[in-house]
């Protein structure tokens, strides 16, 4: 099973977990990305998130392959959200079911690093004060 979507809904985290359910798998690793309240001693109000989409899809898709081809996961799924998110919620979900914890874990920290140096999403924060910067938007 491979799941990869870009959306501006929010993210249902239950059903993607229910997703990575597999007998044969004895890892599930899960990392969930949220909006935090503050960032470099800023107070942040809310995020907004946007993509080239096409791009963004193709690269999230060969990132999927290549943890595939190094790790051998039975079920990977990827959610990335876009547009306005309020803070407490996900932003990104990643969820990776493996035969053994050790192949889970790396392949879901390969996958989050991954989009965060590679795929075309541009993340706005807007602070208490009204004002706004798009912050890491270029590649470390």
């Amino acid at each position: 099973m491979l799941r990869l979507q870009i959306t501006e809904q929010r993210i249902a985290t239950e059903a993607l977990y229910q997703a990575l359910d597999d007998p044969t798998c004895g890892g599930v690793a899960i990392f969930e990305g949220r909006v935090r309240d503050h960032h470099q001693g800023r107070k942040v109000r809310d995020l907004y998130y946007e993509c080239y989409r096409p791009m963004a899809e193709k690269i999230l898709a060969k990132a999927a392959q290549e943890a595939r081809t190094r790790w051998e996961p039975s079920k990977i799924a990827i959610v990335h959200r876009i547009g306005r998110i309020p803070i407490g919620e996900a932003a990104v979900w990643i969820g990776v079911a493996a035969a053994h914890r050790e192949e889970a874990f790396a392949a879901c920290r390969f996958l989050i690093e991954e989009i965060k140096r590679s795929v075309p999403i541009w993340k706005r924060e807007t602070y208490v004060d009204g004002s706004c910067a798009w912050v890491a938007c270029l590649p470390a």
